[in-house]
């Protein structure tokens, strides 16, 4: 794998923002019960995950010209010796409270389930969901619907922990909670190798995929080709990582999720309507 010095010297978080959108917005409906939609999202995974295997075997004996990328393919009638992907994933579970979405009614708290897939775990640094990733991803619909494949040869470095803010929060544009907590499971590559013409090679950088529902990714917001309501698939290549203190108090920015339960975002010690790992004031 090869990336360009100058890009990967450049310690830039960028919010995730996994469709293009050609209509130039987005548009937000009410939302509707996260457990109502949970139970859709989960039987059109659940299928997904019954007829689909991945080129397993290409990573178990790979070619000198194997490319080391995931390639998701459907079970065909002849396929009968093929391992579907729902006896090769691992399912995580998530708590998502219902003011996640701002959801009319009392607060809730419904556990949903991110299927993941460690096709090679890295044997560098591993990360938090608060940490920063420098990372090659593919993101598409079960559907096959491909809604970014933007950084498949550029990498780019996410702040994961803005991807767990409210959907229509201040502090980020759009939710993607399922990326975060999908990209934690993995670790980035060997230390970087300068190549006699100005760029760096990374070996053995971790290599999965996860699937999650809608309510660990854009729920009830619409944007380009991904409609409200849709579980995704997104393909990942971890090749760095970076502890964060987001708000330069020496305190790193997973330290800040004083009751442990992952979610950034409702810690807040002196009520301020900031964030602990945003607030230097509150340690």
């Amino acid at each position: 794998m090869i990336m360009n010095r100058v890009v990967a010297l450049l310690a830039l978080v960028v919010v995730l923002y996994s469709c293009n959108n050609d209509d130039g917005g987005a548009t937000i409906e009410p939302a509707k019960p996260l457990a109502e939609i949970l139970v859709d999202d989960e039987a059109e995974i659940q299928e997904y995950l019954k007829t689909h295997y991945y080129n397993y075997e290409e990573f178990q004996s790979p070619t000198e010209d194997f490319d080391y990328k995931i390639d998701v393919m459907e079970i065909g009638e002849g396929d009968t010796d093929k391992i579907p992907l729902i006896d090769q994933m691992t399912p995580i579970e998530v708590d998502v409270p219902s003011s996640h979405y701002f959801i009319d009614g009392p607060e809730t708290t419904v556990t949903h389930t991110l299927y993941f897939l460690e096709v090679r775990e890295g044997v560098g640094d591993a990360l938090s969901v608060a940490d920063s990733a420098f990372v090659r991803y593919s993101g598409n619909l079960i559907d096959g619907t491909i809604f970014d494949d933007g950084s498949v040869d550029d990498p780019v470095w996410f702040d994961l922990a803005s991807l767990q803010a409210p959907a229509t929060s201040t502090f980020s544009g759009t939710p993607a909670r399922g990326f975060s907590e999908g990209a934690s499971l993995l670790k980035g590559g060997a230390p970087a190798v300068i190549n006699e013409d100005g760029t760096y090679s990374v070996d053995d950088y971790g290599i999965g995929m996860f699937i999650f529902p809608s309510g660990l990714g854009y729920y009830n917001l619409t944007s380009g080709v991904i409609p409200a309501y849709t579980p995704l698939i997104f393909k990942l290549d971890m090749l760095a990582t970076k502890q964060t203190d987001h708000d330069s108090d020496g305190t790193p920015s997973i330290e800040e999720d004083t009751n442990n339960d992952g979610y950034l975002f409702n810690d807040d010690a002196d009520e301020d309507g900031t964030p602990d790992y945003l607030d230097s004031d509150s340690n």
